[in-house]
């Protein structure tokens, strides 16, 4: 047990998620340097090929909105950019879409990571969003005029489903009196967002956030609408009137009074991801699509280590004495698993050292993360970021009831009993730092030697801690990037 913390074991299922990726090869270890608990052997990425998706209409165009600012998501930046398990939010996205049928993916970005994307995916085309405040209703202006009559599936960046949900929407939307149809889910408490008004299997209006009481049924709208006419919507939207941002939602309304729209109840995994916290419910699915180890040859794993359960180890990995790695779990290339460290349920991303005594339990960690003697409980870590020895993230409340996070002042319930901390790009922290369950630490800053942290901290803070009192001033130390600090790896 740690101060702030029980270490429990993480359950993690299988889940329905599937890596529609490139193949990868199952490679064996440098020789003599494997000794595995397990045998490993010669896997594929998983496929859908055994139950095969239909395919949607040629003419269905998919729009995937991706222009939100990702605001909630502080102190992580881009929200659909940032890696779970080796592949980005987006990436497993467009993979769960084509598994569904989808064919023709257009991506609506906005400037801040319109060039990101089209690097990722360079045959898709991705369209503008001229008005970056305006939100569903402005990418709609801005994506539907292209496509004249022809259907089109509207798909939220916030919202992870099942592939079989768009093949579900897809016929439901098939009948003849159709004009669209709604993907619902099914909730027992109150969700703070849009409530299907229903009579029988058609849908009549969306209430946005009726409040805890006022719901009008028990149908929350997920962002995953086919519309067959493209014309019909785009005339919609430009008549409505928006009081804030619920431009798209009035046009809803407004063509439900005159079509028919069909509400396709669904009984899948949905996950919106609005707060960073949110990536830690998908990492157990993410990761539970890896079944059988896959680890590169140019892998360097110590005889005496031990690796348990399905993992994926990247090229020029190396796992020391007495390590151990209890899947399922991704280490990327380059990554340094230190002599009794432990890494369990977790992301590891690409030239990380988790060295000696260091634990890594169910947590999403990025790029060039460096950690001594350190506990990661259940957090989301960004890029280049280093932990001082005894440095202990807290996931677990004293009372082990539901851990809050603050919220643009406001404690917003994560509906999670493990949850340690949120940690954004560049920052240091010291050794012997106590960090609270639900604490989110803004990119750049520096949290000095033996300060235990109660509250966030705004990015580019400098924060000591003297006679007692913790101390937070502008940090004025350029975080050294990642590639200056290779020369302290060895």
């Amino acid at each position: 047990m740690h101060f702030f913390h029980l270490a429990n074991n993480i359950f993690l299922s299988r889940g329905w998620w599937s890596g529609f990726g490139t193949h990868t090869e199952i490679m064996r270890g440098t020789k003599g340097k494997n000794q595995l608990q397990r045998p490993i052997s010669r896997v594929l990425d998983p496929s859908p090929s055994h139950h095969p998706s239909p395919i949607l209409p040629p003419n269905v165009k998919t729009l995937l909105l991706l222009a939100g600012r990702s605001k909630r998501f502080w102190p992580l930046q881009e929200k659909t950019l940032f890696p779970v398990a080796g592949k980005t939010l987006l990436e497993h996205q467009i993979s769960a879409l084509k598994a569904g049928g989808c064919k023709e993916i257009i991506l609506v970005s906005g400037e801040h990571n319109m060039k990101a994307a089209h690097k990722m995916f360079p045959g898709l085309k991705i369209i503008k969003q001229e008005d970056p405040e305006g939100g569903m209703q402005a990418a709609l202006l801005s994506a539907l005029p292209s496509l004249k009559k022809e259907a089109v599936l509207i798909v939220g960046g916030n919202d992870v489903v099942e592939p079989k949900a768009f093949r579900e929407l897809r016929n439901a939307a098939e009948r003849p009196e159709v004009q669209g149809a709604i993907l619902a889910k099914k909730v027992k408490e109150y969700f703070p967002g849009g409530y299907l008004v229903t009579k029988a299997s058609r849908v009549l209006s969306v209430q946005e956030k009726p409040g805890v009481g006022n719901e009008p049924s028990d149908l929350v709208n997920i962002v995953a609408h086919l519309h067959n006419d493209a014309s019909v919507l785009l005339k919609a939207v430009q008549k409505a009137t928006a009081k804030k941002d619920d431009g798209y939602e009035v046009a809803l309304t407004a063509l439900m009074k005159e079509y028919v729209y069909r509400v396709v109840p669904y009984n899948g995994l949905w996950q919106p991801v609005k707060y960073p916290w949110h990536l830690l419910s998908l990492l157990p699915v993410f990761l539970g699509e890896i079944t059988k180890s896959v680890i590169s040859k140019s892998a360097s794993i110590h005889k005496t280590a031990v690796i348990e359960g399905p993992v994926w180890i990247g090229e020029h990995v190396k796992v020391l004495p007495h390590a151990t790695i209890v899947g399922p779990c991704r280490i990327d290339a380059g990554t340094v698993i230190g002599t009794g460290a432990l890494v369990r349920g977790s992301s590891v991303g690409k030239k990380c050292v988790i060295g000696f005594g260091s634990e890594v339990k169910g947590s999403i960690v990025g790029d060039n993360v460096w950690a001594h003697m350190t506990y990661i409980g259940d957090s989301v870590v960004g890029h280049n970021v280093s932990f001082g020895a005894r440095a202990t993230t807290g996931n677990f409340r004293l009372d082990e009831g539901e851990i809050q996070s603050d919220v643009k002042g406001e404690k917003i319930g994560t509906g999670l009993a493990k949850f340690g901390a949120v940690i954004g790009d560049h920052c240091r922290i010291g050794i012997s730092v106590g960090i609270n369950p639900g604490i989110k630490i803004g990119s750049g800053s520096f949290i000095g030697g033996g300060t235990f942290l109660g509250d966030d901290i705004p990015e580019a803070s400098f924060v000591t801690t003297k006679n007692g009192v913790v101390h937070i001033r502008p940090n004025k130390v350029e975080p050294p990037n990642a590639e200056g600090r290779e020369k302290y790896r060895h």
